[in-house]
Formats: C-alpha cells, structure tokens, sequence
C-alpha cells in the first residue's frame, strides 16, 4: 500500500502560479512513476504530467506544456507540480497517482488512468479571472 496526501491548492488569479505537492508513504517511493491528473466540475479526470521513476523523464499533456513542470525528490518522498501562468480552465481538483512498472509496463502508458495503482484525496486549484 501505498498512501498519497496532495498540498498546496488554494486560490490564485490568472497568470499566477501554485506549487502542488504529494507526499508519499508506505512503501519504497523509487519503485514508482508518479503522475498528476485533474478533474474540472462535470468533466472527466484528465492527464496533466508524469515522471519517471529516476525524475529522468517527464511527460505532459498539450495543455499544460511549457507552463507547469513536475518533478520530484525521492529522498523526501515526495512529487511536486510547479504551475506557471495560470489560467481559469486550469481550475480543478487535481490529484497525484503512484504507477508500479508492472502495472503501466511503458512510459507511453502514464497518460492512461488506469495504468496506476494508488491515489491521493486530490486539492482543490481554483484560478480567478
């Protein structure tokens, strides 16, 4: 098992930015690739970034590139989202997952739901306009 408790939502004003924390317990935090997701009102949850087990790669869904940037500290056990330039369709409850290598087998995999293993209770990113 594995437990994922997210920080450091709150409110902000377009263009503004936030830095999401996950911190991770239970087992070892290495053996997993770790990914952010976000879920607006009435909508599905969708991908945003991914991080290799190293930090030696990352991935990022279209939206958000060049603005937010994962990555994370395995000596702390902990993923970060640092995100810049903020804009209102950012607003959603955003969520940490963890993904064992035998659960999404490929990197190419990390954008997908169900490849990952265990989440976090989400906090809420509400961007003003």
């Amino acid at each position: 098992q594995v437990q994922l408790v997210e920080s450091g939502g709150g409110l902000v004003q377009a263009g503004g930015s936030l830095r999401l924390s996950c911190a991770a317990s239970g087992r070892t935090f290495s053996n997993y690739a770790m990914g952010w997701f976000r879920q607006a009102p009435g909508k599905e949850r969708e991908f945003v970034a991914a991080i290799s087990r190293s930090g030696g790669s990352t991935y990022y869904a279209d939206s958000v590139k060049g603005r937010f940037t994962i990555s994370r500290e395995n000596a702390k056990n902990t993923v970060y989202l640092q995100m810049n330039s903020l804009k209102s369709e950012d607003t959603a409850v955003y969520y940490c997952a963890a993904a064992l290598t035998s659960t999404y087998y490929s990197a190419s995999n990390l954008h997908i739901r169900s490849k990952y293993d265990y989440w976090g209770q989400g906090t809420q990113v509400t961007v003003s306009s």
